[in-house]
């Protein structure tokens, strides 16, 4: 296949070693971008105090409706770029990467306007602490004002893995990342900056990310499909990125919903406990995360095999998913669950204060569900990547539902410890769901009928 030799055919060669090398890449990218929300909160919390670590923790929350969008575009994108290239057609590749792009900007401008609109709403809405709404305020307001570069960002990533190519955006990351945590320590240290520099660091790498991302795809672009006749906008092209884009969207969403209706029960035991959530939920979001990320990459293997009409190789990604999730999990959830008080204390002064003892009883009652939640990631996965949105919509409102409800009923009778039970309840049932459906062989039959 003509093309830039950064490229991967992932229907070609053997699956373990080709989705192995393909993931790894992946995940090191994830966790460099967990790093952007992790130093945030260490140095709100070392630096400037425990309800600065509140402040950006309540603000995360909200962040992710955001995040949601920008990974729904993604996905989008993504599986629709792995299908083309894997079926060699080139020329309605280049269109759905300039149609997606346009899509994008669009989304991302709007979603400014309303974010800049709606904040104060937002906050109150999730009944944040009088003592830490207006820091909540200025980080969401720094936020909101680099949506574009959230935006691109995401959508260059997917189309890099789209095309087989992982280690394009681990390098990017790498270094942005790595400049946000001196950044931020600079800001917050230095120049005296509060919560609003550690908002400000995030912008300034993130947009340098993105410009630096974009530059590279578009130069990726012209080699891989050096001259081309293909539309900027395909109207075919654009209904086919919303089939897959608004349901991951509305997926995403809601799932961000449901963790603002979480937050605001978390807010109603005070600040100690919604610092020790924080804390506790960056690490936990890290890990899924990480799992998802390598779910994505099992997405882009599918994807890819089933643009080549290989449905049995496609199989295979996933029990070299779930082998790969596992591997990840066993050391997080050692780490988790024995050393709780440790890991918390990167956020944390004190390790016997309520917000420490809340952190930990978080993450010793989640951790060992990560075996379970994985299933869930892997086996949607596939499916995502043929392209059959329903029954990755069922699964995770399944487990979206249920963690919501239970959180409320729960909290009622014990307190916030009720409300980390919610998770394990939630994972098992959407794992059980997403497992029903992806070994029912529909979302084969699904690409048969529908795919390219």
């Amino acid at each position: 296949m003509p093309g830039d030799r950064m490229n991967r055919n992932l229907s070609e060669g053997n699956p373990t070693g080709v989705l192995i090398r393909f993931a790894l890449p992946l995940l090191g990218s994830m966790l460099f971008q967990q790093l952007y929300n992790i130093a945030d909160s260490f140095v709100a919390g070392r630096f400037i105090g425990e309800n600065a670590l509140a402040s950006v923790g309540n603000s995360y929350e909200i962040t992710l409706i955001f995040i949601a969008f920008a990974f729904g575009c993604n996905m989008g994108a993504s599986v629709l770029v792995s299908q083309y290239y894997g079926a060699g057609r080139l020329k309605e590749m280049r269109s759905a990467i300039t149609t997606s792009a346009i899509s994008v900007g669009v989304l991302a401008i709007a979603l400014t306007v309303l974010g800049m609109l709606f904040t104060d709403p937002l906050l109150e809405l999730i009944n944040t602490p009088e003592e830490i709404i207006e820091d909540s305020a200025v980080y969401l307001d720094i936020y909101i004002m680099g949506l574009l570069f959230l935006f691109f960002y995401n959508l260059a990533t997917g189309i890099f893995t789209a095309m087989g190519d992982s280690r394009t955006p681990f390098i990017f990351l790498a270094v942005s990342s790595t400049a946000n945590i001196f950044a931020d320590i600079l800001f917050v240290t230095a120049l005296g900056m509060g919560v609003d520099g550690v908002a400000w660091a995030t912008f300034i790498c993130q947009g340098l990310s993105c410009i630096a991302a974009c530059i590279a795809i578009i130069r990726r672009l012209r080699a891989t499909v050096p001259v081309s006749d293909a539309p900027l906008f395909d109207t075919h092209i654009f209904r086919r990125f919303l089939i897959v884009a608004i349901p991951s969207v509305m997926q995403q969403s809601f799932v961000s919903v449901g963790n603002i209706i979480v937050q605001s029960v978390v807010n109603s035991f005070g600040a100690s406990v919604i610092a020790g959530y924080s804390a506790a939920i960056k690490l936990n979001n890290m890990c899924v995360t990480s799992i998802t990320t390598l779910g994505n990459a099992v997405s882009s293997f599918s994807a890819q095999n089933v643009g080549a009409r290989d449905f049995a190789r496609a199989k295979k990604g996933f029990r070299i998913g779930v082998a790969m999730t596992y591997a990840f999990c066993l050391p997080v959830f050692i780490l988790f669950f024995f050393c709780s008080r440790t890991v918390l204390l990167l956020f944390l002064e004190n390790g016997g204060s309520e917000a420490a003892r809340s952190g930990m009883a978080f993450l010793r009652i989640v951790s060992p569900f990560y075996f379970v939640v994985s299933l869930k990631i892997v086996s949607d996965a596939v499916i995502r990547g043929a392209g059959d949105m329903t029954p990755f919509m069922i699964s995770t409102f399944s487990d979206l539902i249920l963690r919501v409800g239970l959180a409320i009923i729960f909290s009622a009778f014990w307190g916030s410890v009720g409300i980390w039970l919610s998770w394990p309840v939630g994972w098992a049932v959407g794992a059980i769901v997403s497992l029903i459906f992806l070994k029912s062989g529909h979302w084969i039959r699904y690409a048969e009928r529908n795919c390219l």
